[in-house]
């Protein structure tokens, strides 16, 4: 492979200094940091999935810095982008897995995990993460830049790179913030019309199908594209459509393991919580360990890559310049041992020196695996939970055998996979970020640290979005299933109690490895196994309205390529707009006035509905809002 190193030129030169990490992006990037840290975890608690938010942050910076500033500084937008994604990161680590210890907490009757304990854990896994991620920067991001194409760090740079557009850009995702906020609050704070609209088939036995007509939904659908909704929804039609009607027709009125009531008496939604999570998690797991599988390749080469950069391999020559300085690799050797240390000493953490051991080396293992797979595929197909369950799987199994088993065992092996699970998604958001810098010309080592600040600025806030989530509506609830996280729970506690139902877990991983071999990528798929079908049609929306702009004819291609970036920014929009309307409604939930929640003072739904039929219309005309997002600036180019 030719070292592009030596040939690449950045947009902004090695020897030219501009602003780059100042107090306006600092502030910037800290805000946007904790609005889309919250937004991604009220929407991965919903369905289990969360978003990039680093185009979202580079635009909304290029709006306020350039537009309300008056000020042009393409590295300031990139360091704003690069604090503000962190959020995003520390929050998909943290939902897939530390809900787990409140479910738990409630049904042993325990506290629930302090806001201590949450800090530290999400501090220590976004930290290893960063810090993991620098010495295979040069590995990774500069000696392979003409082979890994890291696309969402492409895309941000190109986005920063067009920045005369940033005014127009900006007014797309507020636009769908705004409108997405407005629908959420109509319809789950007024009632004025249901959120989900489900029907249950009588003439076809423990069968049901519906819709989630939620915002965010379609942005989940537009970002992943039709394909990758369709096996989503593939998934939920094998659990909703086959499955369940198969268990209620043989199940009859008999009482099966985990139920404790008669299967005939169970209604979809029933069904689907006692048996189908348990197939779900099957298929998951396996989907995620299939995974690994596939990549054991590039996993050994990304670690050769890596130790050569550990010893300055090609590196010396570039060390020297300011597009090549990253932290100091004493540093990051002395930080790493301080938390390793700080791990086994601190209570907060209820792992011992093994536990702290084990999480250092699966540490750096998955960084460097989730680092080298968003190079190729990209950080929305990052199997992040994969390497969660795998973790889990192997530490729970290792903690039991060394005698550290009942609750100790279980909270340690979410502690652990917490951890891991948080070092995965950080390490692949600074890879993409290091990506977009190294194309614009940012300092390394300045971006590190605005990525120990996002991190930090996360961590701190994670712990409040999930204790306002929990006792607004509670983990495992109808509006916040915490998909990911309940799967961690049944794993870890079946694992340690010797008490899962194996018969469905090894259903579910029958059904993805059968699904591997049809050469139908298994997690999605086995995510949509895993969720109710109602959400998985919701998602299917936004991705047919994908497809249809695609397939649509246009002008010239930058017509066709500007249709489809407008609408990645509108649905981007939509997934902050109604994760932020969702924690409000939540404070609403949670706030009392006069011996009464705010949010049963604002609720209408009881005296006045627009019913199922009435959602499903206004769904519509949602879906109608972005198209016109999606087509307006070709409209007006045209004129």
């Amino acid at each position: 492979m030719k070292n592009t190193a030596d040939e690449f030129k950045p947009f902004i030169s090695s020897e030219k200094i501009v602003p780059e990490f100042t107090v306006t992006s600092v502030l910037i990037g800290i805000l946007l940091a904790v609005v889309f840290g919250a937004a991604n975890a009220y929407l991965g608690l919903r369905v289990g999935m969360t978003v990039s938010a680093s185009i979202p942050a580079a635009v909304i910076s290029m709006g306020i810095i350039r537009i309300a500033l008056q000020r042009d500084s393409i590295l300031e937008n990139n360091m704003v982008q690069t604090i503000g994604s962190a959020g995003e990161s520390v929050a998909a680590g943290a939902i897939f897995t530390l809900p787990a210890l409140f479910l738990w907490a409630k049904e042993w009757g325990t506290a629930v995990p302090s806001l201590l304990t949450i800090f530290l854990i999400a501090l220590v896994g976004g930290l290893l993460g960063v810090l993991f991620m620098v010495p295979l920067r040069k590995a990774l991001i500069v000696e392979e830049h003409g082979t890994l194409p890291y696309p969402e760090g492409t895309a941000c740079a190109e986005v920063l790179l067009a920045g005369e557009e940033g005014g127009a850009k900006a007014s797309t995702v507020f636009a769908g913030l705004g409108i997405a906020a407005v629908y959420k609050f109509v319809a789950d704070g007024l009632g004025i019309f249901p959120s989900s609209v489900q029907y249950d088939l009588k003439s076809y036995r423990g069968a049901a199908v519906g819709v989630d007509v939620l915002p965010a939904l379609v942005g989940v659908g537009y970002i992943c594209g039709p394909k990758i909704s369709s096996y989503m929804l593939g998934g939920g039609v094998v659990s909703w459509l086959v499955l369940m009607p198969l268990i209620s027709l043989f199940g009859a009125d008999n009482v099966v393991f985990p139920g404790t009531e008669p299967i005939s008496g169970l209604s979809p939604d029933q069904l689907w919580s006692t048996y189908i999570k348990y197939i779900g998690a099957g298929a998951v797991a396996a989907g995620g360990i299939i995974s690994l599988v596939k990549t054991f390749p590039l996993i050994v080469k990304t670690f050769v890559n890596a130790m050569g950069s550990l010893r300055g391999k090609n590196g010396g020559n570039i060390q020297e310049l300011r597009t090549g300085r990253d932290l100091p690799i004493s540093f990051i050797l002395v930080a790493v041992l301080v938390i390793a240390l700080a791990i086994w000493l601190l209570p907060a953490f209820p792992v011992n020196i093994f536990g702290a051991l084990m999480i250092v080396v699966f540490g750096f293992f998955f960084a460097t695996v989730s680092a080298r797979l968003v190079g190729m595929v990209g950080s929305s197909n990052n199997p992040v939970s994969g390497m969660a369950i795998a973790t889990l799987l192997l530490s729970t199994m290792l903690l039991k055998v060394t005698g550290t088993s009942g609750r100790a065992g279980m909270t340690g092996a979410i502690a652990i996979g917490s951890i891991i699970c948080i070092v995965a998604a950080i390490a692949g958001d600074t890879s993409q970020d290091l990506k977009t810098g190294y194309i614009l010309g940012a300092t390394p080592k300045l971006q590190q640290y605005g990525e120990f600040i996002g991190t930090a600025v996360s961590a701190a806030a994670i712990g409040g979005v999930l204790y306002l989530l929990s006792a607004a509506w509670g983990f495992g609830s109808d509006q916040l299933p915490a998909p990911q996280a309940t799967m961690m729970q049944l794993v870890v506690q079946g694992v340690m109690e010797a008490n899962l139902p194996w018969t469905f877990v090894f259903a579910g991983a029958g059904i993805a490895v059968m699904v591997e071999i049809l050469g139908i990528p298994v997690l999605p798929f086995a995510v949509g196994l895993y969720l109710p079908l109602r959400l998985s049609a919701g998602i299917m929306a936004g991705g047919l309205v994908r497809l249809w702009l695609t397939k649509r004819k246009y002008e010239s291609k930058e017509a066709k390529d500007l249709a489809k970036e407008h609408g990645t920014l509108y649905t981007s929009g939509l997934i902050a707009g109604e994760g932020l309307a969702g924690i409000l409604l939540a404070v609403f939930a949670v706030v009392k006035v006069g011996g009464k929640d705010i949010a049963s003072y604002l609720y209408l739904g009881d005296k006045f509905s627009l019913g199922g039929i009435g959602g499903l219309v206004l769904f519509l005309g949602l879906l109608a809002t972005l198209v016109y997002a999606a087509l307006k600036r070709n409209k007006q180019a045209d004129r």
